[in-house]
């Protein structure tokens, strides 16, 4: 089969399309027929080996991605035979999803829901995950004004539709004008364009004053921006740093503002909860209301060209890889 590897960390012009042997189950997992493999951040950063610090250096020649849909082909020993032919999203352990063929352990491979394709499934596999997530653990409402950061990003753009369902106001920043457009087609009240001096004052005159929630997924002096913009009272959920750099705010101020920080990591949870939150993305996206930006889809030859947007902050929407 074909897969996508690096021999050694660096830009995106590191990956390859690769001759490798076909993958064999073991005991509790199956092989899937990739038909779609998501693009995450973390792939570029593990390219990039940017998350060495934290991570043990792989194995390399590594092949990434964690995130498939497709058939299964085949399942291990004492698994179920009836699962062969059946269409099913989920996560794999430990990369190898950009491949024609991928190893699935079957506790974490669901059936893909009546009313999602494969592309739409793996947008909301993890992405769709966190935001339902992130949304819960603001505890949003109709009161609220809400600051989305990276509106147009794959967990921002759901975020955008589920504050907007939520019944809440909100102000999206993003890069550029495209990014603006997106944020505007899915319903924020506002755009701002956070590349350009002066952004927060901007936001906070859209928000008539401080906004009562922010959804944190940047970093650095933008995070830090952003807290100052919560209103007394307000909640900052954290998510994600896309900009390279912790999250940035004065602790002091979250006693004197009687404000709230809180933590959401979806790979520190529980599986059970993780499993909940996956299955509410899930029902949502299969009802219509929550609807993922497929931004771009390209063959596996061209990886290196699907991550180089991510290098050079112009995704939209999800990225997905196929064979």
């Amino acid at each position: 089969m074909r897969a996508v590897r690096f021999h050694r960390y660096g830009p995106p012009g590191v990956l390859s399309l690769d001759d490798v042997p076909d993958p064999r189950p073991g005991p509790g997992e199956m092989v899937v027929r990739v038909a779609a493999s998501g693009i995450g951040f973390a792939d570029v950063q593990m390219r990039a080996g940017l998350m060495r610090a934290m991570l043990p250096d792989l194995p390399l020649p590594y092949s990434p991605g964690f995130e498939v849909a497709g058939t299964v082909s085949a399942v291990g020993p004492g698994g179920d035979p009836a699962m062969v032919g059946e269409q099913v999203v989920g996560a794999t352990p430990g990369g190898g999803g950009y491949a024609e063929l991928a190893i699935l352990p079957a506790a974490s491979a669901v059936s893909v829901p009546k009313g999602l394709d494969d592309r739409t499934a793996v947008a909301l596999l993890g992405q769709g995950a966190t935001a339902v997530g992130v949304a819960e653990a603001a505890g949003l409402g109709p009161g609220d004004t809400v600051l989305v950061e990276a509106a147009a990003g794959g967990v921002g753009s759901l975020l955008v539709q589920l504050a907007k369902r939520a019944g809440a106001r909100v102000v999206a920043t993003a890069r550029g004008e495209e990014k603006l457009a997106v944020a505007r087609s899915l319903g924020a009240d506002d755009v701002v364009d956070y590349s350009e001096p002066g952004w927060d004052r901007r936001v906070r005159d859209a928000a008539g004053g401080g906004v009562s929630v922010v959804f944190e997924g940047t970093g650095g002096s933008v995070s830090e921006a952003a807290f100052d913009l919560l209103a007394p009272g307000g909640r900052m959920v954290v998510y994600g740093t896309a900009g390279g750099q912790a999250p940035s705010f004065d602790p002091a101020a979250v006693y004197q503002r009687r404000l709230t920080v809180v933590g959401f990591v979806s790979a520190m949870l529980p599986p059970e909860r993780l499993a909940l939150l996956r299955d509410g993305a899930f029902a949502l996206g299969a009802d219509g209301g929550l609807k993922p930006i497929i931004g771009a889809v390209m063959p596996l030859g061209q990886a290196a060209a699907a991550h180089q947007p991510f290098e050079d902050r112009k995704t939209i929407g999800k990225t997905i890889l196929v064979p």
